[in-house]
């Protein structure tokens, strides 16, 4: 079985495992599911540690908890409050970022580029997040840059280094 992960997350994990990063226990990257989102290459957290479903009710989004981390697609996903672990265990791509949590601005232009976790939209009840604030306006100001960002990300996997 062949699993995408970014090369960045790659390396990070070949430094761990060598023990020149954090303790063994999150030393190997973080691999499961489709293996296509963007996590940070040091730790393996999924949207900068923020909880993925406050992303989805007024306030959010709200930074996770340690003790409330779970595993899924490749990356640890942390939340504010176990009901919302409960909710993402149960319907993940529902409250995952599209595209990986790569820029879906730039990805409607053929690029894969990271985003940041604190500059986001909900649309269609669907999460994007977006590299800038500029990047985010044009994307909710055309509405088809979303099926045009949806229909290159199968290219633009493929740009993801394959870890067998």
């Amino acid at each position: 079985m062949i699993r995408n992960i970014p090369l960045t997350t790659l390396a990070a994990g070949l430094a761990l495992g060598l023990g020149l990063g954090a303790p063994a226990a999150r030393a190997a990257p973080l691999i499961g599911g489709a293996g296509e989102i963007a996590a940070d290459p040091l730790t393996g957290l999924a949207l900068g540690g923020f909880d993925p479903v406050s992303y989805f009710v007024p306030g959010g989004p709200r930074p996770g908890r340690r003790e409330l981390d779970h595993l899924w697609g490749g990356a640890a996903w942390r939340f504010a409050g176990e009901a919302n672990r409960e909710a993402f265990r149960r319907a993940p791509e529902a409250y995952a970022p599209r595209l990986g949590g790569h820029d879906p601005e730039a990805a409607a232009r053929g690029l894969l580029v990271a985003a940041d976790p604190g500059v986001f939209a909900v649309r269609d009840g669907r999460l994007y997040l977006f590299r800038t604030p500029g990047a985010r306006e044009r994307f909710l100001a055309d509405p088809a840059l979303a099926g045009l960002a949806e229909a290159r990300w199968g290219s633009l996997r493929g740009e993801l280094v394959a870890a067998p």
